[in-house]
């Protein structure tokens, strides 16, 4: 991962575009971490990544809610009194 300060992003945008296409680009500020720029290829991978996880995790509620007899309308019901 390569790391360059808010300024230099600033001027040389061009490069770290082309560099994000290889590796994530880390935007310093101040000592601070405050962006990562990467390949849309990249962000594609991590976002499919986190929706696959996500759907998993949907499903495994669905079926523990099947298990205990919770159907659309008792789940209402419940999510209505909080």
């Amino acid at each position: 991962m390569r790391y360059v300060s808010a300024t230099d992003a600033k001027q040389a945008l061009a490069a770290v575009l082309d560099d994000a296409q290889r590796e994530p680009v880390v935007i310093r500020r101040q000592k601070r971490e405050i962006a990562v720029v990467m390949s849309m290829q990249e962000y594609e991978r991590l976002t499919a990544v986190h929706l696959d996880a996500f759907d998993r995790f949907c499903d495994q509620v669905g079926a523990r809610a099947d298990v205990l007899g919770l159907d659309e309308a008792k789940l209402a019901a419940i999510l209505n009194d909080a």
